[in-house]
């Protein structure tokens, strides 16, 4: 009795002990649950979202990049990159089928995508928006959307623009404005399995992506044609390692095209980023700085001691051996040892400070990243030559950019401007938000010191180094230069010169400044045979240009006072009429008539054959016979009238014929 009352009492308490045990279960599990329900309910649900859901960023289209009338120089296009998962697809053979259709690929090339026994295989190339909705909701078969950038217009202006890597801005304009262009990119979710595999079709946008800004730049897409033109022609005729041209518009500073050649290549940006010695572009600021601070007056005489001086040691000469001129002359003939000697007057300081007032050795503040500063050492820092090699454009390191400021400073009365690259930005519906008016940086001298260089500079071109940059329409100021170049292991290279030359045109009421600079030109290198002829070539075909980014009512004052008889026609797409002028020179004695080939006892010539040209190509021929030119359409020349062969007197008009095909 007593060994079952205890057996009845252990198999109680284990009775109770295992009750105990399972309430203390029942408690456990109740409470975890009530803790994940109610504590840890919030973060296991985010848990399984994203197990279940995946977020994605959607790219933004970067803004568009406009030049001054509005057309696209870069843009940005949605393509699509497709991919394929072989081991998600359900029918392989049917999946071959749409992936043959919608991406126009081979029945063999789809079906050994499809066959594949890899686990993804990306096809190559982009695809439109038609493959994505062919594609979409197909199983093992990921469609993934992607901006990319697009310049129209390929490698005309690539140096100005920069472009994107990675969807940010390198170089250029893409770079300095990148927080602008870049916009904001939108979310996307899409659904995964429990896999992790993305669910066809279960996807959708959380927010919008918002496209970048638009920029408007100052670049008139037809200069840049017509520089790029004819700076490769002078590169290749002369044998140049590369070179440089700039047209700007002196009153404002706006850069109209800007194009760098090196080494065949365009993207560069030397305009900007490589210095070099002027030599003797520089000399009308020597003199610039002599009538300020009335040192000088240009009818001052100087002995130039027939072409060859001494001074500090060093032997200064002349290509022309002259007497004694007058400092106007010894700028028209660009007289080493004129200028030279007469800058002796200036002392140290001012021959520095007119130097930096005209903005060298420093910024220009140009809207795109890699600007050089250029050198302008200060003067304790000269030897007992510097003032005289300063004088003539050495012991100075200037760039193109500062050089087309700097002419444009004599050219609109004495103000130096600064770089206008930048017009505008826009939002993405089209509001402009920002803009960037023209801003002058300092007076650099008065009105009428630059008038009275602004004749000598004509005189340059009419009957000194500058003849071949000579317009038989207007007249043009400006000034030639050659410098030997500089090797970076010490010294001067031998026989290797820059050429260059600046100008602005009409000289009365200048509208453009170019300036142009070729490196290293083979045989012939004075800047007044090889870059004078680059300047005259870009200002005939502007003047030939359909828009050409002029004020026209100016020209016609100015052709009017001259007696060129400037032809009004072919109106315009936007409806606004445009100008042509005759090519032929004045029938005033100071202007001698162009020489023209083949003319007879009356002075007829013949008229050239131009079938097959470009439009502006057979106009700027015209023009060098002494023609006016007028046409209605663009396009392939399939004759003119008169015809070729046919004698027409200089001044005359001859119409161009083009089989059509819109603007060149």
């Amino acid at each position: 009795m007593r060994d079952e009352a205890k057996l009845e009492r252990t198999v109680a308490f284990r009775r109770r002990l295992l009750l105990l045990g399972w309430l203390t279960a029942v408690v456990v599990v109740v409470g975890r649950s009530a803790e994940l329900q109610l504590l840890e309910g919030a973060t296991w649900n985010a848990e399984a979202e994203r197990q279940h859901r995946r977020s994605s960023a959607v790219p933004a289209p970067r803004g568009t990049i406009f030049d001054r009338d509005g057309v696209p120089l870069a843009t940005s296009h949605e393509t699509f990159r497709v991919s394929v998962a072989p081991h998600e697809l359900k029918d392989r053979v049917e999946v071959a089928t749409i992936l043959a259709g919608a991406l126009e690929l081979s029945v063999q090339e789809a079906r050994r995508v499809t066959q594949s026994n890899g686990r993804w295989v990306a096809l190559p190339g982009r695809y439109g928006a038609a493959a994505r909705e062919a594609l979409n909701g197909v199983q093992g078969v990921y469609v993934e959307r992607e901006i990319r950038r697009f310049y129209p217009h390929e490698d005309l202006a690539r140096g100005i623009l920069g472009g994107v890597v990675d969807d940010e801005g390198r170089g250029g304009i893409e770079q300095e404005l990148d927080a602008v262009l870049r916009g904001h990119a939108g979310e996307e979710m899409s659904a995964r399995d429990s896999r992790g595999r993305t669910i066809p079709g279960e996807s959708w946008q959380v927010r919008s992506p918002r496209s970048g800004d638009e920029v408007v730049l100052t670049l008139d897409l037809d200069l840049q044609e017509i520089a790029h033109e004819a700076l490769s022609e002078a590169v290749e005729s002369t044998g140049a390692r590369g070179g440089d041209i700039l047209v700007t518009d002196p009153s404002t500073g706006e850069i109209l095209a800007m194009v760098s050649i090196r080494d065949g290549r365009l993207q560069g940006l030397s305009t900007i980023n490589a210095p070099y010695e002027p030599g003797s572009t520089l000399k009308p600021f020597t003199v610039a700085a002599l009538l300020s601070n009335r040192m000088a007056a240009l009818a001052d005489s100087v002995d130039t001691e027939n072409g060859r001086w001494r001074v500090a040691g060093r032997v200064l000469s002349d290509v022309h051996a002259e007497g004694r001129i007058t400092l106007a002359d010894a700028l028209r003939l660009s007289s080493n040892v004129g200028i030279a000697k007469i800058a002796q007057q200036l002392t140290p300081a001012q021959q520095y400070e007119a130097l930096r007032d005209f903005g060298f050795g420093t910024a220009t503040g140009i809207s795109i990243p890699g600007e050089n500063a250029g050198l302008l050492r200060r003067p304790h820092q000269w030897s007992r030559q510097s003032p005289a090699s300063l004088a003539i454009g050495y012991e100075i390191a200037v760039t193109p950019i500062q050089m087309a400021m700097a002419y444009g400073a004599l050219a609109n009365g004495g103000v130096l401007m600064e770089p206008r690259l930048v017009r505008e930005v826009r939002d993405p519906a089209g509001r402009v938000t920002r803009t960037f008016p023209p801003r002058v940086v300092r007076r650099v001298a008065s009105a009428a010191v630059t008038r009275e260089l602004g004749q000598v500079l004509v005189d340059a071109v009419e009957d000194g180094t500058g003849r071949a940059a000579r317009l038989a329409t207007f007249t043009v100021a400006g000034k030639s230069g050659t410098s030997r170049a500089y090797d970076p292991r010490g010294g001067y290279a031998l026989g290797k010169y820059y050429s260059s030359f600046a100008g602005f045109f009409p000289a009365e009421d200048p509208q453009l400044v170019v300036f142009v600079k070729l490196e290293d030109p083979k045989g012939e290198y004075y800047g007044g045979a090889t870059a004078a002829p680059v300047t005259r070539a870009t200002m005939e075909a502007v003047l030939a240009a359909r828009r050409p980014p002029l004020d026209r009512r100016a020209l016609i004052s100015v052709a009017s006072r001259q007696r060129v008889p400037p032809v009004v026609q072919h109106p315009a797409e936007s409806g606004e009429s445009h100008v042509r002028f005759a090519s032929h020179p004045p029938p005033t004695p100071e202007r001698p008539r162009v020489s023209t080939p083949g003319r007879d006892s009356n002075g007829a010539v013949e008229v050239p054959d131009v079938r097959g040209m470009p439009t502006r190509m057979a106009a700027r021929r015209l023009h060098a016979f002494g023609f006016r030119v007028i046409w209605e359409e663009s396009g392939p020349i399939v004759g003119t009238r008169p015809a070729a062969g046919e004698r027409s007197m200089p001044g005359d008009t001859i119409r161009l014929l083009a089989r059509g095909g819109g603007d060149e």
